[in-house]
C-alpha cells in the first residue's frame, strides 16, 4: 500500500516523471554528481604527486586536430540522453547498470592516486572557432587523471547500456556505438588522452557493466535509494 504522496511527488508527476522516473531521479543525477566528486577530489589529492607520462611513438604519431573538439565536448549531451533512456529500464535494470557506473568511478579513482598521469599538450596558435573550444578544454580540464580515459569510459558505456535491447531503435543502437568510437578518436585527436587510457576505459565500462548486472551489489544501493524516495516522494513502490 503506497503512502501519501509528498507536494513534490504531486508536481514531480505533473512535470518531470515522463522524462526519469521517480525511481532514478537521484540515483541518476548521483552518478553525475559522483563522477564530479571522483575526478576533482582526487586531483586534489595528487596535486603535489609525481605524474607519470604514458606516450608512446603510436601517441606521438597521431595528428592534433582541434575540430575533434566539437565531438569531444558533444559527448555531454549524449552522456545526458543516454543515462536518462537507461532510467526508463526497469528499476532492478536501472540499478544493475547504475551499480556498474559507481563501480567504474571508485576504480577509476584508485587509479588516479596509485598512478598519477599526465601528457604534454600541443600550443594552439589558430584563432577559429575549434581552436578556441581547445584553448576552453585546456584551460578547463589540467592534464591529469588520464588513465583510463572516463570520457571513453562513460561513452561505452551509453553503448552498452543500450546495447541489444529490443525496446531501444537499433538506428539509435548504431548511432550510439558510432559516437561512443568518435569520442575516442576525439580524446586522440584533441590531445586530451592517449592509447592507452581509450583501451581500459572501453575495457573497465565492459567489466563494471558485467558486474553490475551478475551480482548483489545492486541491491545494496538501491535499498539506500529507495530510503530517500521514501523520504522526498513520501511513497513506496517495488517497480514502476
Amino acid at each position: 500500500m503506497k503512502k501519501n504522496k509528498t507536494r513534490f511527488a504531486l508536481l514531480y508527476e505533473k512535470t518531470l516523471e515522463r522524462i526519469i522516473p521517480k525511481y532514478g531521479f537521484f540515483s541518476v543525477i548521483f552518478c553525475f554528481v559522483f563522477n564530479s566528486l571522483i575526478y576533482t577530489g582526487t586531483q586534489i589529492v595528487i596535486s603535489g604527486a609525481r605524474h607519470f607520462d604514458l606516450t608512446t611513438d603510436a601517441d606521438r604519431a597521431i595528428p592534433f586536430i582541434p575540430a575533434w573538439a566539437f565531438v569531444y565536448l558533444g559527448c555531454f549531451l549524449f552522456w545526458a540522453v543516454n543515462y536518462i533512456l537507461m532510467t526508463h529500464r526497469k528499476k532492478e535494470e536501472w540499478f544493475q547498470f547504475a551499480a556498474g557506473d559507481y563501480l567504474s568511478r571508485m576504480i577509476c579513482g584508485v587509479f588516479f592516486v596509485l598512478l598519477p598521469t599526465t601528457n604534454i599538450r600541443p600550443k594552439v596558435l589558430g584563432n577559429s572557432l575549434s581552436e578556441e573550444l581547445i584553448r576552453f578544454i585546456y584551460r578547463m580540464d589540467a592534464p591529469t587523471n588520464l588513465f583510463p580515459s572516463i570520457h571513453c569510459l562513460v561513452s561505452w558505456l551509453c553503448f552498452v547500456g543500450i546495447r541489444g535491447r529490443k525496446d531501444v531503435p537499433k538506428q539509435y543502437q548504431i548511432f550510439s556505438c558510432l559516437f561512443a568510437i568518435a569520442v575516442f578518436a576525439s580524446t586522440l585527436f584533441t590531445k586530451q588522452h592517449y592509447i592507452i587510457d581509450v583501451i581500459t576505459g572501453a575495457i573497465l565500462a565492459e567489466i563494471c557493466y558485467y558486474i553490475g548486472h551478475h551480482t548483489k551489489y545492486y541491491q545494496w544501493i538501491m535499498g539506500k535509494f529507495d530510503k530517500l524516495n521514501r523520504r522526498v516522494f513520501g511513497e513506496s513502490w517495488d517497480e514502476e
